[in-house]
């Protein structure tokens, strides 16, 4: 295996189960672990990311280096999250090469972003980059903009199914409170397809990378951001119901169905309407509706 310094060479199968192999590594369901081997789905990753010399990567999930080699190659400074102990040692050989990738043994959900992002970066706008695990996408992607780490945008592969519900509108099967959430914040966008066959080991189903580019702003004006939120959540945790009922029965809400009625007819619907017929616009108008009552 010839490794030259800053030149990225795993991203296939061979050298994928070379390096697998060597350590003796196993794959652990529990962390959802499928490790790219393709170089030109690489290559397009870290071109969806716009990723540029100027640029501070953090990392969500480097498996054994793969994507990182990539990242680094063509941004400023790289820093690699890996919840999984036993990949540590593996990253510190794969990574020997790319002095200015830098690893942290960790779980994202509990660091302080915010802080890694003012001491790595002079709390400048960061680029996320990740291949995520189906179970911890929604949890993932929800700390960051929550949190309110500062980032230009977040480059992720997910499973198809989960890009098509963050970039999907109201009508759809796959219209929900992670569509409305994403869009809140970011603007999504599928910019690739990637089929089983470009990892290792092979998912069952088809994956996309999905680019959300953080708005300057929220697109929508909401008095009560957490309030928009739980009532987006109350909308479809019963998505047969009608939106009043759904309002009505929502433990962390605390309307009667006389004051869901009353703010959703001061917005024009009917009382019939289901929550997955209204666009975030409407959620927002909803939502300042109920704060005001």
């Amino acid at each position: 295996m010839t490794e030259k310094k800053g030149i990225p060479y795993l991203g296939n199968p061979t050298r994928t189960r070379a390096v697998i192999e060597r350590y003796g590594f196993t794959f652990q369901k529990k962390f959802g672990q499928n490790f790219l081997i393709d170089s030109n789905i690489l290559e397009e990753i870290v071109e969806a990311a716009g990723i540029t010399k100027t640029d501070y990567v953090l990392e969500i999930g480097p498996g054994i280096g793969t994507m990182t080699q990539y990242l680094a190659q063509a941004a400023r400074a790289v820093t690699a999250v890996e919840i999984d102990d036993k990949l540590i040692p593996i990253l510190e050989n794969t990574l020997e090469e790319f002095p200015n990738a830098e690893i942290i043994h960790g779980d994202i959900l509990k660091l302080d972003l915010n802080r890694l992002v003012e001491e790595k970066n002079n709390g400048n706008p960061i680029k996320v980059v990740a291949n995520l695990p189906y179970y911890i996408t929604t949890p993932i992607i929800m700390e960051l903009f929550e949190s309110r780490v500062p980032m230009e945008s977040i480059t992720i592969m997910v499973q198809k199914e989960v890009a098509d519900r963050m970039q999907t509108g109201p009508g759809s099967k796959d219209y929900g409170a992670l569509s409305l959430a994403v869009q809140y914040y970011a603007e999504p966008e599928i910019v690739a397809e990637v089929p089983p066959s470009c990892f290792m080991p092979q998912p069952k189903v088809g994956s996309a990378v999905i680019r959300l580019t953080r708005h300057r702003k929220p697109p929508v004006e909401v008095s009560d951001e957490k309030l928009l939120f739980a009532v987006i959540r109350a909308s479809f945790n019963q998505r047969r119901k009608t939106l009043a009922n759904g309002l009505k029965n929502a433990p962390e809400l605390h309307f009667t169905k006389e004051q869901a009625e009353t703010a959703i007819r001061n917005i024009g619907k009917p009382l019939t309407i289901r929550g997955e017929a209204l666009t975030l616009q409407e959620f927002a108008q909803l939502s300042n509706q109920l704060g005001n009552l």
